[in-house]
């Protein structure tokens, strides 16, 4: 069969239904979650805009309260079902982009909006597969989920809450990271880390420091590098004067983004960096981290000077942690990676500082908790008590399943069905028996998380061809 040209005939339909997926805003809002919409009201206008089409196509569908829908195909009497793992929800779109980030804009080829890789695009690639399988009435042996989660860029709760109520498949693919197949995903760990016994610290007969930091914040989601970042300082006035210049000088020798003001016995310094997903934090310039490097060189009041010096010394410069002494590395996902994402110091609670750490699928939690905590503790840091903790995934790479998706892969693109390894979470990681299946072909830019975020329209297409044929022969594999 041809798949593709299946696709092809399709493909006004599919631009103009993801083109109306793309122009919901659909960013975590608890200010407008409540029942029904858990994650807020524009996620669960995006969770509805799904649904609604699943019910034009008539698949059985459902709704957990908001945090999961699934659109359903195939015999309801069979035992065992395939599941297509997909998020509706996005990163806020930040940065200055070329087009409204929420109206979606075709150009050179390409379609441009915040959501079109990550994941709305490959969602619907998955959702017009499924249609396309019903479409040809193709026999299936086992049903087929599409299921829809809501909740993937900041806890999962929609597939911890998928999990708690439905049985789960008994395999399948997220169309959430790259072509060929991800079979490996890293550990992670995020939290808060305090700084302990906050206004209780003494200068203890110390010369009076030359500054005060008044405010301190950077960033705002811990699995993104911080694009921009802002401290106040007060001191006086000649001091402040002798900063402004000096931070001047600094971004200028580093290449950087940074501009400063002084009014009114305080100076504002102001960071701009570069964003990127916290799982490749290499690739992004932390511009919190850039702004406390400056900082490290002057002397501030006792708990100012504690919160910078541990980040200045421990995590500046360092995106694999051999200053917190929790370097790792294995030969099936490679080292472990530490993504400074949140800051903030305000003078009236507790500074603290979020990491987001990913570390290979050969350790566990507990391996990289140990010392972490123990280095820490010798600086005066504490942890959260609550931690969003998710350990290794990792499916064997004969695995049927496995030997299947690089058939089809191979036969569909000519190339070769090499297996992939990630940094990054996807709701693979919730099955025993599942993957990451596209829907970033090979030689791409990455744009996920990025301004001006795009999916190439032709690959749209082909991947769309590829799920079809995936969701067909996962639902017929054999036991």
């Amino acid at each position: 069969m041809n798949w593709l040209a299946e696709v092809d005939k399709r493909k006004e339909e599919l631009l103009q239904d993801l083109q109306g997926l793309l122009r919901i805003e659909s960013t975590k809002d608890n200010a407008t979650a409540g029942p029904g919409q858990p994650m807020g009201r524009n996620i669960a206008q995006a969770l509805d805009y799904m649904l609604g089409l699943s019910e034009r196509e008539q698949f059985r569908t459902g709704n957990l309260d908001g945090y999961a829908g699934y659109a359903e195909y195939g015999n309801e009497a069979a035992p065992e079902y395939v599941g297509v793992l997909c998020h509706l929800d996005v990163v806020p779109a930040t940065g200055q982009w070329t087009t409204p980030p929420f109206e979606p804009d075709i150009r050179d080829g390409k379609l441009f909006a915040r959501g079109a890789i990550d994941d709305k695009g490959p969602t619907l690639a998955a959702f017009y597969g499924l249609k396309l399988v019903k479409d040809l009435g193709l026999p299936l042996k086992r049903r087929v989920r599409v299921i829809f989660g809501t909740d993937e860029e900041s806890g999962m709760e929609c597939m911890k809450t998928y999990t708690e109520r439905e049985k789960m498949p008994v395999s399948g693919f997220a169309p959430d990271a790259d072509f060929p197949i991800t079979h490996a995903e890293k550990g992670q760990i995020n939290t808060k880390f305090y700084l302990r016994g906050f206004g209780s610290s003494s200068a203890g007969g110390a010369a009076a420091p030359q500054y005060e930091l008044v405010r301190f914040d950077g960033g705002g989601i811990a699995n993104m590098v911080p694009e921009s970042a802002v401290a106040v300082v007060a001191g006086e006035p000649e001091a402040l004067a002798s900063l402004a210049k000096r931070y001047e000088a600094y971004c200028a020798d580093a290449g950087l983004a940074g501009t400063v003001e002084v009014d009114a016995g305080q100076a504002t310094l102001r960071m701009r960096g570069k964003s990127a997903h916290g799982m490749e934090p290499h690739v992004g310039v932390n511009a919190a981290l850039k702004l406390i490097r400056f900082l490290g060189g002057y002397s501030f009041q006792p708990d100012a000077a504690r919160y910078i010096g541990f980040i200045d010394k421990h995590l500046v410069d360092d995106h694999l942690g051999t200053a917190l002494g929790i370097a790792c590395v294995d030969d099936i996902t490679g080292p472990l990676t530490v993504n400074a994402g949140i800051f903030q110091y305000d003078g009236a609670s507790a500074p603290f500082f979020h990491l987001n750490i990913r570390f290979p699928v050969s350790y566990s939690s507990a391996d990289v908790l140990k010392p972490l905590e123990e280095k820490i503790a010798e600086y005066g840091i504490e942890m959260d008590r609550e931690i969003d903790l998710k350990e290794p995934h990792h499916v064997d790479r004969n695995h049927p399943m496995i030997r299947t998706l690089q058939t089809i892969y191979e036969e569909e693109t000519q190339l070769e069905p090499t297996l992939l390894t990630t940094g990054g979470g996807t709701y693979a990681a919730f099955l025993d028996n599942g993957v990451a299946f596209g829907a970033l072909f090979p030689g791409r830019e990455e744009t996920a998380h990025q301004v001006d975020e795009y999916i190439i329209i032709d690959d749209l297409l082909k991947a769309t061809a590829i799920y079809a044929r995936a969701i067909y022969e996962l639902a017929n594999l054999e036991d």
